[in-house]
């Protein structure tokens, strides 16, 4: 199943709740920071590539998910709407920074 949606917001927007909401409505897994075994220190070479301006296969990282909210997902939205043109780009605000 391919990616649905998108998160483009970023951490401490909800994103812990919508990664929920999203699972029960998808019906799958939701990538959050939080899914990463080994995050923040160690996010996967696949990430790492992207970090460092590299192009990873995004349909094979992401092939388990139906959605993607959170770091480091949301930081790199773009290429992955365009990785998976068929997903809604989700956009999660907050009104203070507190």
């Amino acid at each position: 199943m391919a990616l649905q949606v998108i998160g483009a917001g970023l951490p401490r927007t909800g994103t812990s709740s919508l990664k929920q909401a999203l699972a029960m409505l998808l019906g799958g897994r939701v990538l959050h920071m939080s899914s990463i075994r080994r995050h923040p220190f160690d996010l996967g070479a696949d990430w790492r590539t992207a970090l460092a301006g590299g192009d990873p296969d995004w349909r094979q990282l992401l092939a388990p998910y139906v959605a993607a909210v959170d770091w480091p997902a949301s930081h790199f939205w773009r290429p992955l709407s365009s990785a998976f043109p068929e997903s809604l780009v989700l956009l999660s605000l907050r009104d203070s920074a507190k």
